[in-house]
């Protein structure tokens, strides 16, 4: 029998592109380059570096309705893109029944930034400050607020693999409409930046300080950023369908991608299979993209494997640096909107120096102003992460 289609029938967002769709749409279509990141020693004092930090405009939610442990900035950049949600989140309970309606989140900080004011308070005064609850940290935080203050009363549920988690929160998602243990389900990913996580990436001297530049002879590292990105699945019809998805674990080193690309082909082609799609109907490739040597190195060889060279391909993260476990569900909101009112097929270019790595296969990138003159029919976004997690998604107009 034949498995029920599955719908992105609402997106929500907040990133360096914006905090609403038009803004977004703005700074991902637009033929000049947006120069969206900005340069900050906010998180990494002493030296600045270019960050994927929400607009110096944008005010996140006060949470002082919620319990103390809740009350983190991971969970308000949450709680900010899942505002334009509600209305469809309480549609899906009054229709199905709040048991009915699940919750998958990616995310990999947690309340971090509120755990490292706890410590430095820690060694200046030689307690914790008042009020401060440990909790806050736990990954399953954001999962369990969202799902408390929406009155989600089904599965709900954390998923913390580093780089893919939003991609992979999707695929849950999915599963659970297949299975018939939901009827809709909100799921995405969210991660804010801290001066742990830029320190942390800095150790492992995978930090630029200059705008990252994927694909290119002089690509230096990443450049870290902050998202949320939510959507409403169901398997009712919608304007986008996440037609497959693919899953795969290498395991090849703790941090570094197995250099054969196996593992990242494999989620490709299972994507593929999984959506009964041939490699040459894709119009688009959201590339996981980071600016490493390794992970371009990696990606460019899978890529040319599984889909060719002449297939469109861009990295968005020069527009929103690299969001952590948020990255994959942004890429999945820039997939969205390639998909949805976009009649011309206009996509999101790929920023970078053009010198093109020899070392490396050649793949067709997106150059300003390029148009598919047609709406695009079907976009694959890639996510990769730390201990080889692979997860690709294949997201048709419907």
């Amino acid at each position: 029998m034949a498995r029920p289609h599955v719908y992105l029938n609402a997106a929500s967002a907040h990133s360096a592109l914006g905090l609403d769709a038009p803004s977004m749409r703005a700074q991902l279509f637009t033929a000049t380059d947006p120069a969206t990141l900005q340069w900050t020693e906010r998180y990494s004092p002493g030296r600045v570096l270019p960050l994927g930090c929400l607009p110096a405009h944008a005010v996140l939610p006060a949470l002082d309705f919620a319990p103390v442990h809740q009350r983190s900035r991971n969970n308000a950049l949450a709680w900010g893109a899942v505002q334009a949600l509600q209305g469809d989140v309480a549609q899906a309970i009054a229709r199905h029944g709040p048991t009915r309606v699940a919750l998958v989140v990616g995310t990999s900080t947690g309340g971090i930034e509120e755990g490292e004011m706890a410590a430095r308070h820690l060694l200046l005064e030689g307690d914790f400050p008042p009020g401060f609850a440990y909790a806050v940290q736990e990954m399953g935080n954001v999962a369990q607020f969202l799902a408390q203050q929406l009155g989600i009363r089904g599965p709900a549920h954390t998923i913390s693999t580093a780089c893919s988690s939003g991609a992979k929160a999707l695929a849950s998602a999915a599963r659970l409409l297949q299975s018939g243990m939901a009827d809709a389900v909100l799921a995405g990913g969210v991660d804010a930046l801290a001066r742990f996580t830029v320190g942390g990436f800095s150790a492992l001297e995978a930090v630029s300080d200059q705008r990252c530049n994927p694909l290119s002879a002089n690509r230096r590292g990443i450049n870290l950023g902050e998202a949320a990105a939510f959507f409403v699945l169901s398997r009712e019809a919608g304007p986008v369908r996440l037609a497959g998805w693919g899953e795969s674990q290498d395991a090849h080193h703790m941090s570094a991608p197995d250099p054969t690309g196996q593992g990242a082909a494999a989620a490709m082609q299972q994507a593929l299979a999984r959506a009964g799609m041939q490699p040459a109907a894709v119009d688009y490739v959201n590339l996981h993209g980071t600016a490493t040597p390794h992970n371009d190195a990696m990606e460019s060889r899978a890529v040319q494997n599984v889909l060719g060279s002449e297939v469109a391909v861009s990295s968005t993260k020069p527009l929103t640096g690299h969001a952590l476990a948020a990255a994959g569900a942004l890429e999945a909101a820039v997939a969205w909107h390639v998909l949805h009112d976009n009649p011309e097929g206009v996509l999101p270019v790929h920023w970078w120096d053009g010198v093109a790595d020899p070392a490396m296969p050649a793949l067709a990138a997106v150059a300003p102003g390029t148009r598919l003159s047609r709406a695009a029919r079907a976009v694959l976004s890639n996510s990769f992460a730390f201990g080889g997690s692979n997860s690709s998604l294949l997201f048709e107009a419907a």
